[in-house]
């Protein structure tokens, strides 16, 4: 097909436009978060807030009280279960899971404290990620002949990503709500405009692309028409029984899709994290061995993503210097420590905004991947690959700590199983269909938006209580 053809190309000439008005949009809004951060801890008042810490009355969410409803069939589990359902179907296409649409609903409408939706959320996304995974597995790529998952670009950002969630978790400690929430609101904005935009230049691409073929077949048939020739039928036989390329079956689809020396890889660095997380967890919060155990988690995540950058850096290098033009990962970029350098930074951001929001990463890496050339398909795929290692990291560590009630976890997992296998099939099928895989990226951008908005209300209405209870809102001592 003409158009798959072309889909590897299209892309990447849409993805190497310019970033440097993204970057700087992200880096302005860091500065007037900082700005407006400065002036709300002057204005706060000092002896209140020593006070607050010291009875133990001003607590954000990361110290709240423990509240868990009992599974039970209402209105709250309803609306529990087609939001769950929804924003898992449509979070896994995007490759950015959907915590900021799971961790209001579970706050709000069935009324779990903040810490404990943000352990339900990691695990509806664990389910929808590890269920998209299996999908993705079972399909070919859509332009060549490679998986569809790009292993190399997992490992490349799995380590840091890891790391920055690590960064995020213990900074939600520290960091006021309301700061969290402008962060939050800022860049969920940003990626999804930017994501929209490139939804739209890819939409007007496929067009123009469309009705070229169109013109194409037309010119065909008609040249065709023209020249009609009689063929003997002693000729039919042999034109008829030409041999066809052989398309592989499920089971061969499933097994070539299947990288098992990158796949034990990214274990072996799930398994140092959980290692790692787990003595961090019992051991005392800021002693020797605390920071430590955190310190470790530093080598080992940017030993793995050098071990791939340099991978990535003498293989790109050996083909250019052979006259080979082809990307070495679907990322349609020539890298270089610069770019690399971009994606540690972007990985450690992904995670950092999924351990302060309770969400896998998905929302920066899903538009990251897009922003390197790789097209949505495989965009989404291997997000949503990555997720699944790092939410499943959470959702053990909240388990040792007794962070969920089992019933609630696994009847939303349960959901987010389904919501993401037949989330992947609908909308794959749609896109085979139209010849659009613009509507990925539609997709991607409207759940980032939707995250934002409500992220950005229930933010919002928690600062307003703050103020108008005189709650101290600057940041708090990290080992209280």
């Amino acid at each position: 097909m003409v158009m798959e053809g072309n889909a590897g190309s299209l892309y990447g000439r849409l993805n190497r436009t310019s970033t440097r008005g993204f970057l700087a949009y992200v880096a302005a809004g860091g500065a007037s978060a900082a700005v407006l951060a400065c002036f709300v801890l002057s204005a706060a008042d000092p002896t209140a807030a020593a006070a607050g810490r010291n009875d133990g009355m001003l607590r954000l969410s990361s110290r709240s009280a423990r509240v868990w409803p009992d599974l039970a069939f209402n209105w709250r589990v309803v609306v529990a279960t087609v939001v769950g359902f929804l924003g898992s179907a449509f979070g896994t296409v995007g490759g950015v899971g959907g915590g900021g649409i799971f961790v209001p609903m579970l706050n709000l409408v069935v009324g779990f404290d903040t810490k404990s939706a943000a352990a339900l959320s990691k695990c509806m996304i664990m389910g929808a990620s590890a269920s998209s995974v299996w999908y993705n597995l079972q399909v070919s790529h859509p332009t060549k002949e490679a998986p569809v998952i790009d292993y190399k670009l997992a490992l490349l950002f799995q380590p840091m990503l890891m790391l920055g969630i690590t960064i995020g978790v213990e900074l939600s400690v520290i960091f006021p709500y309301w700061l969290i929430t402008v962060l939050i609101i800022i860049l969920f904005v940003g990626t999804s405009s930017r994501s929209f935009y490139k939804g739209i230049l890819m939409w007007r691409e496929e067009t123009r692309i469309l009705m070229e073929t169109c013109e194409r077949e037309e010119q065909s048939k008609a040249a065709c028409a023209a020249n009609d020739v009689v063929i003997d039928p002693s000729y039919q036989e042999p034109l008829l029984t030409q041999p066809q390329p052989k398309e592989k079956s499920a089971l061969e689809t499933f097994l070539f899709n299947l990288r098992w020396k990158n796949i034990l890889v990214l274990m072996s660095v799930w398994s140092c994290f959980l290692a790692l997380q787990v003595l961090k967890n019992n051991s005392k919060s800021c002693s020797t061995f605390y920071w430590v155990i955190n310190i470790l988690q530093v080598p080992v995540a940017v030993s793995v993503f050098l071990w791939e950058a340099v991978k990535l850096c003498r293989e790109s290098r050996l083909r250019r210097m052979n006259g080979n033009l082809e990307c070495v990962c679907e990322a349609s970029i020539e890298w270089s420590p610069a770019q690399l350098v971009f994606c540690a930074f972007c990985g450690l951001l992904g995670g950092t905004v999924g351990g302060l929001l309770g969400s896998g990463g998905g929302f920066i890496l899903g538009p990251l991947l897009l922003e390197l050339g790789c097209i949505p398909q495989v965009a989404s795929a291997t997000a949503t690959f990555v997720m699944m290692f790092s939410s499943s990291l959470s959702v053990v560590e909240f388990y040792f700590l007794h962070r969920f009630p089992i019933p609630f976890a696994g009847y939303l997992i349960f959901v987010s199983i389904l919501a993401g296998f037949w989330g992947q099939c609908l909308v794959r099928k749609i896109v085979h269909v139209l010849k659009r895989a613009s509507l990925i990226v539609f997709i991607l951008s409207s759940v980032i938006f939707a995250s934002a908005l409500t992220m950005g209300v229930v933010g919002t209405q928690k600062s307003i209580s703050m103020i108008n209870n005189h709650e101290y809102m600057g940041f708090l001592d990290f080992c209280q």
